[in-house]
């Protein structure tokens, strides 16, 4: 009997994949610890999922000054390296895979997470969001526009980032240039209102981006690199669609191609943007004609149409989110046509193992 096409396997750049599915990375808030170095509970959470293809880790900041939400952990600090060398051993004794996201969050964060300084952003302009803070929600502040200085800081700790990445033994790096964060700030128009050489044109408000990538690049294989988009964002997150959103997408991909990347990760619209002139509605169906190294999709996929999009070709992988949240044994219940464990939203970013490592497995 043919395996369904999700659960066959896919040689990721020399990486093999025991299945094309992926676990998503999820803000789970359970670095509780001043640290902010992942624990134990992330040791049986990561490992508990190693069944799928890959797993990307929750965003973890690459500084300080890259902090945005409660109790999510970092990669920047010898500890933090150490609690993640724990997690990537069990993942790898279970015969699993896992790239780690490094995530920059920009101008969603608040003084309150960076010891009263002003979060760093490519234009001095509010995001108008309510920021979940240790004390409560709380309005966004007009961020600090990012000096050259700043700029080029930035671009090294992700490139330090992805060198402490290494060093604890994840398989990659997935980049967060995705979801209203600091690389998708620059490029949307938006967001990124400057007249130097970082704002402006198309290759102004990408530069950052693909410095990145050269300066991570310079520190492990190109093709151990990801990077996630959502091209359709509008009206959530601080962003804005515009007339010169989708055309910057373009560009992103068609340069990609000059790349040897792992693969690029794509979202589906999150919300309706049927009637939202600039917009895109079937995202990979657009960037595979683009782009043309591996593909990932993203965005409320389950077994059947999850089937369908590699099956049509549009895509390589397909991650899953919540699905692999409440269902650490996924792939499994696919094969099987097993039902699946409902999630508890209530326990997303709360501290502790309830709603993180007590969802069931199939009875054995």
């Amino acid at each position: 009997m043919n395996k369904m096409p999700l659960l066959t396997d896919y040689d990721l750049k020399g990486l093999h994949l025991k299945n094309r599915m992926v676990m998503a990375p999820l803000t789970r808030s359970r670095a509780d610890n001043p640290g902010k170095v992942p624990t134990k509970l992330h040791v049986e959470y990561y490992s508990q999922r190693a069944s799928a293809g890959l797993i990307i880790s929750e965003g973890s900041q690459v500084s300080e000054m890259a902090v945005g939400y409660v109790n999510t952990p970092g990669i920047y600090s010898a500890e933090q390296v150490a609690g993640w060398k724990d997690v990537t051993s069990a993942v790898h004794k279970k015969g699993g895979k896992i790239f780690c996201q490094l995530w920059h969050v920009g101008r969603v964060s608040h003084p309150d997470f960076l010891n009263g300084r002003l979060p760093h952003a490519p234009s001095a302009i509010n995001p108008e969001l309510n920021i979940r803070t240790y004390t409560g929600k709380k309005p966004s502040v007009t961020p600090k526009e990012m000096t050259i200085e700043d700029i080029k800081q930035t671009v090294n700790d992700f490139k330090d980032a992805a060198r402490n990445a290494m060093e604890a033994g994840f398989d990659g790096v997935e980049i967060h240039s995705s979801n209203g964060y600091l690389f998708h700030q620059f490029f949307v128009t938006s967001a990124n209102h400057r007249a130097d050489e970082y704002g402006g044109n198309v290759e102004n408000r990408t530069k950052i981006f693909f410095e990145t990538i050269d300066a991570i690049k310079e520190v492990m294989p190109e093709n151990r690199i990801g990077c996630r988009f959502n091209p359709s964002a509008h009206g959530i997150y601080g962003i804005t669609a515009d007339k010169n959103t989708i055309p910057t997408y373009d560009y992103l991909a068609e340069k990609l191609n000059s790349y040897d990347l792992a693969y690029v990760h794509y979202s589906e619209p999150f919300t309706d943007v049927s009637d939202v002139p600039f917009a895109e509605t079937q995202i990979a169906k657009r960037y595979r004609k683009i782009y043309k190294g591996n593909l990932m999709i993203n965005s409320n996929f389950n077994k059947e149409n999850g089937n369908e999009i590699i099956k049509s070709g549009d895509a390589d992988l397909v991650s899953f989110g919540k699905l692999f949240l409440a269902n650490p044994d996924l792939p499994q219940r696919f094969e099987l046509g097993a039902e699946h464990n409902e999630w508890d939203k209530s326990t997303f970013y709360t501290p502790g193992a309830r709603g993180y490592i007590d969802y069931p497995f199939l009875s054995k």
